[in-house]
């Protein structure tokens, strides 16, 4: 019975020496061997996540135009407040030529679209490309976007029609929408030696009620040209009246220009068939070397109809050396 259980058992570790064999005889201890096993089966499970995408696959990117909030102007940066403009301070001088259609103070329909036009010289030694901007700077952004990119390469002494299509807002009322010019690296500037914004100002009213609008004359001007510039001409110095008049809608009216001598000018008549400027410059004096010389003389532009206006007294000189 004995040596029956001591058989057995010989048996049994004979066994267990020929399965270690056939694996191998790795050294490894038991723990060990189980350990690995159950870490390469984990490894055989766990899915293989990509982190990164090689740079050449990755998508183009832009960089967002920093836009200001509506009501807060950028400010104008300079080298001097720590801020980078690679050298484009000198780039941001510009002047405003023309203030294009329409008119300042016209009306319109709420909702009716427009498109409002500056012609702006660039007076810099730079070229501007179309990378420079035309942004968004103050007052009522009238639907525009909060900037656009400029429309054409300006060179040194051209100039650039800046023309934005916009929106008169639905409540009845008068709005100014402000404007600027941006350059790449960020520099605000306007036009003019004070860097103004260039802007619109325009009125919104309800067209389609019963109360009739009053049309009405928004600006008038009056400028005297003198012909020669200086010096006396063999006969008459002329003096000449050039009129500007602004009306914001159509609009019937008369006007006359007064003399400081009583000779004032015929009284000229003028449809307007829309709201737009009108102009003329008929009316001259001329003066010859024996004609006092003072500086007493003035002229002066007055509406008669339909309403009786009178505009400021222009005054000039008369001296013949």
């Amino acid at each position: 019975m004995f040596k029956t259980k001591i058989h057995i058992l010989l048996t049994l570790i004979f066994t267990i020496a020929l399965l270690v064999t056939a694996c191998g005889g790795s050294n490894e201890n038991p723990e060990a061997a189980i350990q690995t096993s159950v870490a390469e089966t984990v490894a055989a499970q766990t899915p293989i996540v990509i982190t990164s995408t090689p740079a050449e696959t990755l998508p183009a990117t832009k960089t967002p135009f920093a836009v200001p909030t509506l009501g807060s102007p950028i400010p104008l940066v300079s080298p001097t407040t720590g801020s980078t403009t690679s050298g484009k301070v000198e780039c941001a001088k510009a002047s405003l030529q023309e203030d294009g259609p329409p008119v300042d103070g016209k009306i319109f329909k709420p909702g009716e679209a427009f498109t409002k036009t500056w012609y702006i010289k660039n007076e810099s030694t730079c070229i501007w490309d179309t990378t420079y901007k035309i942004i968004f700077w103050s007052g009522d952004i009238l639907g525009g976007g909060y900037y656009y990119q400029l429309p054409q390469v300006t060179g040194p002494g051209q100039t650039v029609p800046v023309s934005l299509v916009l929106t008169a807002p639905s409540t009845p009322g008068k709005y100014r929408s402000e404007w600027k010019l941006q350059t790449p690296d960020n520099l605000s500037y306007g036009v003019g030696v004070y860097q103004s914004a260039f802007y619109t100002e325009i009125e919104v009213a309800n067209l389609t009620t019963t109360t009739a609008i009053t049309y009405d004359i928004v600006d008038a001007s009056l400028v005297i040209t003198r012909d020669p510039p200086t010096g006396c001409a063999p006969a008459n110095m002329v003096y000449t009246a050039n009129v500007t008049i602004v009306t914001n809608g159509p609009l019937k009216f008369r006007y006359t220009i007064r003399q400081q001598d009583g000779n004032s000018g015929n009284s000229t008549k003028v449809e307007m068939k829309e709201a737009g400027k009108y102009t003329n410059s008929d009316h001259v004096w001329k003066l010859g070397r024996a004609a006092s010389q003072n500086s007493n003389r003035w002229m002066q532009l007055v509406i008669t109809e339909p309403f009786y206006r009178e505009y400021p007294i222009v005054k000039f000189d008369f001296y013949c050396p």
